[in-house]
Protein backbone atom coordinates (compact mmCIF):
# COMPACT_ATOMS: atom_id res chain seq x y z
CA UNK A 1 0.00 0.00 0.00
CA UNK A 2 1.20 3.79 -0.92
CA UNK A 3 3.07 4.73 2.24
CA UNK A 4 1.01 8.16 2.32
CA UNK A 5 -1.96 6.38 1.90
CA UNK A 6 -2.01 3.99 4.79
CA UNK A 7 -0.63 7.07 6.66
CA UNK A 8 -3.98 8.71 5.88
CA UNK A 9 -6.21 6.30 6.69
CA UNK A 10 -4.22 5.69 9.72
CA UNK A 11 -4.46 9.47 10.84
CA UNK A 12 -8.12 9.79 9.95
CA UNK A 13 -9.06 5.92 12.38
CA UNK A 14 -7.17 8.48 15.05
CA UNK A 15 -9.14 11.62 14.60
CA UNK A 16 -12.75 8.98 14.30
CA UNK A 17 -11.40 7.86 17.53
CA UNK A 18 -10.79 10.89 19.67
CA UNK A 19 -14.35 12.49 18.53
CA UNK A 20 -16.24 9.42 19.06
CA UNK A 21 -17.91 9.88 15.88
CA UNK A 22 -19.68 12.86 16.49
CA UNK A 23 -19.13 14.11 13.59
CA UNK A 24 -20.67 17.25 11.93
CA UNK A 25 -24.36 16.58 11.03
CA UNK A 26 -24.45 13.44 12.94
CA UNK A 27 -27.87 12.81 14.19
CA UNK A 28 -28.63 13.21 18.12
CA UNK A 29 -30.87 11.06 20.38
CA UNK A 30 -33.18 14.18 20.21
CA UNK A 31 -32.51 14.11 16.87
CA UNK A 32 -34.34 10.48 16.03
CA UNK A 33 -38.28 10.68 15.35
CA UNK A 34 -39.98 8.32 17.08
CA UNK A 35 -43.03 6.16 16.17
CA UNK A 36 -46.30 7.09 18.34
CA UNK A 37 -46.21 2.80 19.13
CA UNK A 38 -42.53 3.48 21.15
CA UNK A 39 -44.28 5.84 23.38
CA UNK A 40 -44.83 3.85 26.53
CA UNK A 41 -45.36 6.35 29.28
CA UNK A 42 -48.41 5.66 31.15
CA UNK A 43 -49.14 9.20 31.99
CA UNK A 44 -48.97 10.12 28.61
CA UNK A 45 -50.76 7.58 27.23
CA UNK A 46 -53.82 8.07 29.97
CA UNK A 47 -53.70 11.94 29.10
CA UNK A 48 -53.81 11.44 24.93
CA UNK A 49 -56.48 8.11 25.08
CA UNK A 50 -58.32 8.01 28.16
CA UNK A 51 -58.46 11.79 30.19
CA UNK A 52 -61.19 13.48 27.48
CA UNK A 53 -63.62 11.16 29.13
CA UNK A 54 -62.32 9.83 32.10
CA UNK A 55 -61.09 13.21 33.24
CA UNK A 56 -57.42 14.70 33.40
CA UNK A 57 -57.19 13.08 36.96
CA UNK A 58 -59.37 10.15 37.02
CA UNK A 59 -62.35 11.53 37.85
CA UNK A 60 -65.12 14.29 36.94
CA UNK A 61 -65.21 13.48 33.45
CA UNK A 62 -68.52 12.64 31.34
CA UNK A 63 -67.02 8.90 32.05
CA UNK A 64 -67.27 6.91 35.00
CA UNK A 65 -64.05 7.72 37.31
CA UNK A 66 -61.59 5.36 36.81
CA UNK A 67 -59.49 7.00 39.62
CA UNK A 68 -61.38 6.09 41.84
CA UNK A 69 -59.75 3.83 44.37
CA UNK A 70 -62.91 1.86 45.26
CA UNK A 71 -63.05 0.71 41.15
CA UNK A 72 -59.59 0.18 40.89
CA UNK A 73 -59.37 -2.44 44.03
CA UNK A 74 -63.14 -3.74 42.62
CA UNK A 75 -62.03 -4.07 38.84
CA UNK A 76 -59.39 -6.85 37.72
CA UNK A 77 -56.45 -6.47 35.40
CA UNK A 78 -58.32 -8.36 32.90
CA UNK A 79 -61.18 -6.67 32.97
CA UNK A 80 -59.85 -3.46 32.40
CA UNK A 81 -57.07 -4.22 29.09
CA UNK A 82 -60.10 -6.07 27.38
CA UNK A 83 -62.58 -2.97 28.19
CA UNK A 84 -59.03 -0.36 26.44
CA UNK A 85 -58.71 -3.10 23.59
CA UNK A 86 -62.38 -3.70 22.64
CA UNK A 87 -64.47 -0.58 23.93
CA UNK A 88 -67.87 -0.99 24.74
CA UNK A 89 -69.71 -1.74 21.82
CA UNK A 90 -73.27 0.12 21.50
CA UNK A 91 -72.05 2.83 23.51
CA UNK A 92 -69.44 6.06 23.01
CA UNK A 93 -66.42 4.27 24.39
CA UNK A 94 -63.89 2.68 20.77
CA UNK A 95 -61.98 0.04 20.91
CA UNK A 96 -57.95 1.44 21.41
CA UNK A 97 -56.49 -2.00 20.40
CA UNK A 98 -54.36 -1.92 17.20
CA UNK A 99 -55.99 -5.65 16.95
CA UNK A 100 -59.50 -3.96 17.16
CA UNK A 101 -58.97 -0.98 14.81
CA UNK A 102 -57.05 1.02 17.31
CA UNK A 103 -53.74 2.73 17.37
CA UNK A 104 -52.61 1.23 20.67
CA UNK A 105 -50.57 -1.84 21.16
CA UNK A 106 -50.07 -4.55 23.71
CA UNK A 107 -47.62 -2.97 25.39
CA UNK A 108 -49.20 0.85 25.58
CA UNK A 109 -52.53 -0.99 26.90
CA UNK A 110 -50.68 -2.57 29.36
CA UNK A 111 -48.94 0.31 30.31
CA UNK A 112 -52.09 2.69 31.14
CA UNK A 113 -53.78 -0.14 33.10
CA UNK A 114 -50.40 0.09 35.03
CA UNK A 115 -50.59 3.44 34.96
CA UNK A 116 -53.98 3.61 36.70
CA UNK A 117 -52.76 1.35 39.54
CA UNK A 118 -49.84 3.20 40.39
CA UNK A 119 -51.27 6.37 40.15
CA UNK A 120 -54.52 6.19 41.72
CA UNK A 121 -54.91 2.49 43.09
CA UNK A 122 -54.97 2.04 47.40
CA UNK A 123 -54.30 -1.85 47.47
CA UNK A 124 -55.77 -1.60 51.34
CA UNK A 125 -58.38 0.20 50.73
CA UNK A 126 -61.87 -2.29 50.62
CA UNK A 127 -59.23 -5.23 52.88
CA UNK A 128 -61.54 -7.17 55.47
CA UNK A 129 -64.65 -5.99 53.87
CA UNK A 130 -66.59 -8.61 51.73
CA UNK A 131 -66.37 -6.92 47.87
CA UNK A 132 -69.30 -7.73 45.40
CA UNK A 133 -67.79 -9.59 42.25
CA UNK A 134 -67.10 -6.88 39.34
CA UNK A 135 -69.34 -9.18 36.67
CA UNK A 136 -72.64 -11.39 37.79
CA UNK A 137 -72.93 -14.71 36.89
CA UNK A 138 -76.76 -14.50 36.92
CA UNK A 139 -79.05 -11.64 36.11
CA UNK A 140 -81.30 -10.14 39.32
CA UNK A 141 -84.50 -10.23 39.64
CA UNK A 142 -87.01 -7.28 38.44
CA UNK A 143 -89.10 -7.24 40.81
CA UNK A 144 -87.16 -7.52 44.11
CA UNK A 145 -85.17 -4.92 42.37
CA UNK A 146 -88.19 -2.59 42.72
CA UNK A 147 -88.14 -3.06 46.52
CA UNK A 148 -84.36 -2.69 46.39
CA UNK A 149 -84.01 0.63 44.66
CA UNK A 150 -86.76 2.05 47.44
CA UNK A 151 -84.52 1.00 49.97
CA UNK A 152 -81.04 1.93 48.98
CA UNK A 153 -81.31 4.48 45.88
CA UNK A 154 -84.90 6.25 46.37
CA UNK A 155 -83.55 8.82 48.70
CA UNK A 156 -81.44 10.24 46.13
CA UNK A 157 -82.87 9.43 42.73
CA UNK A 158 -86.30 9.55 43.72
CA UNK A 159 -88.95 6.72 44.34
CA UNK A 160 -89.23 6.05 40.63
CA UNK A 161 -86.08 6.65 39.75
CA UNK A 162 -86.91 9.56 38.08
CA UNK A 163 -85.00 12.33 40.06
CA UNK A 164 -85.13 13.59 43.63
CA UNK A 165 -83.97 16.49 45.76
CA UNK A 166 -80.04 15.47 44.62
CA UNK A 167 -79.58 14.25 41.71
CA UNK A 168 -81.59 13.69 38.35
CA UNK A 169 -82.95 10.65 37.10
CA UNK A 170 -81.25 7.56 36.27
CA UNK A 171 -84.15 5.74 34.28
CA UNK A 172 -83.75 8.60 31.26
CA UNK A 173 -84.10 6.55 28.30
CA UNK A 174 -81.04 8.47 26.51
CA UNK A 175 -79.30 7.54 29.04
CA UNK A 176 -80.12 4.02 29.69
CA UNK A 177 -79.15 3.36 25.76
CA UNK A 178 -75.67 4.41 26.59
CA UNK A 179 -74.62 2.67 29.24
CA UNK A 180 -74.54 -1.22 29.25
CA UNK A 181 -75.92 -4.05 32.30
CA UNK A 182 -72.00 -3.97 33.49
CA UNK A 183 -72.04 -0.21 33.78
CA UNK A 184 -75.40 -0.41 35.75
CA UNK A 185 -73.92 -2.78 38.16
CA UNK A 186 -70.15 -1.08 38.31
CA UNK A 187 -72.12 2.35 39.41
CA UNK A 188 -74.06 0.50 41.95
CA UNK A 189 -71.71 -0.67 43.19
CA UNK A 190 -68.81 1.93 43.30
CA UNK A 191 -71.26 4.67 43.33
CA UNK A 192 -69.87 8.23 42.06
CA UNK A 193 -67.75 9.99 44.61
CA UNK A 194 -66.89 12.82 42.25
CA UNK A 195 -70.33 13.59 42.06
CA UNK A 196 -70.51 12.24 46.32
CA UNK A 197 -72.78 9.15 45.02
CA UNK A 198 -72.30 6.85 47.40
CA UNK A 199 -70.82 3.38 47.19
CA UNK A 200 -72.65 -0.27 47.98
CA UNK A 201 -71.42 -0.22 51.58
CA UNK A 202 -73.04 3.35 51.94
CA UNK A 203 -76.83 3.92 50.87
CA UNK A 204 -77.49 2.95 53.98
CA UNK A 205 -74.83 3.31 56.61
CA UNK A 206 -73.73 0.43 58.44
CA UNK A 207 -75.78 -1.96 56.24
CA UNK A 208 -74.68 -2.28 52.88
CA UNK A 209 -76.26 -3.78 49.47
CA UNK A 210 -75.85 -7.54 49.63
CA UNK A 211 -74.05 -9.23 45.80
CA UNK A 212 -78.14 -10.38 45.31
CA UNK A 213 -79.27 -6.45 46.34
CA UNK A 214 -76.92 -5.08 43.02
CA UNK A 215 -78.10 -7.84 40.65
CA UNK A 216 -81.77 -7.04 41.44
CA UNK A 217 -81.42 -3.01 41.26
CA UNK A 218 -79.51 -3.30 37.80
CA UNK A 219 -81.96 -5.89 36.69
CA UNK A 220 -84.95 -3.29 37.71
CA UNK A 221 -82.89 -0.72 35.73
CA UNK A 222 -82.49 -2.47 32.71
CA UNK A 223 -86.09 -3.44 33.05
CA UNK A 224 -86.60 0.68 32.32
CA UNK A 225 -84.86 0.74 29.21
CA UNK A 226 -87.12 1.13 26.18
CA UNK A 227 -87.68 -1.75 24.44
CA UNK A 228 -86.22 -0.43 20.88
CA UNK A 229 -82.91 0.07 23.14
CA UNK A 230 -83.24 -2.96 25.03
CA UNK A 231 -81.37 -5.09 21.81
CA UNK A 232 -78.45 -2.57 21.26
CA UNK A 233 -77.96 -2.68 24.84
CA UNK A 234 -78.28 -6.48 25.52
CA UNK A 235 -75.52 -7.03 22.25
CA UNK A 236 -72.71 -4.50 23.91
CA UNK A 237 -73.40 -6.48 27.47
CA UNK A 238 -72.44 -9.68 25.51
CA UNK A 239 -68.73 -8.30 25.66
CA UNK A 240 -68.46 -6.55 28.38
CA UNK A 241 -70.66 -8.04 31.13
CA UNK A 242 -68.13 -10.53 32.07
CA UNK A 243 -65.10 -8.56 33.38
CA UNK A 244 -64.40 -5.44 30.94
CA UNK A 245 -65.71 -2.50 30.17
CA UNK A 246 -63.92 1.32 31.69
CA UNK A 247 -66.62 1.75 34.18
Amino acid sequence: MNPQLAYGIALLAALLSLTGCNLPGKPTPSDIVRRPTDLLDPVALYNQNCAGCHGADGKLGPAPPIGDPVYLAVVDDDALRNAISKGRKGTPMSAFAQSEGGMLTEQQVNAIVQGLRQRWAQPNILQGIAVPPYATSAPGNAQQGAAAFATYCASCHGAEGKGGPKVGSIVNPNYLSLITDQGLRTLVITGRPDFNAPDWRNNIPGHPMSDQDISDVVAWLVAQRPAHMAATASSSTATTSSPGGLH
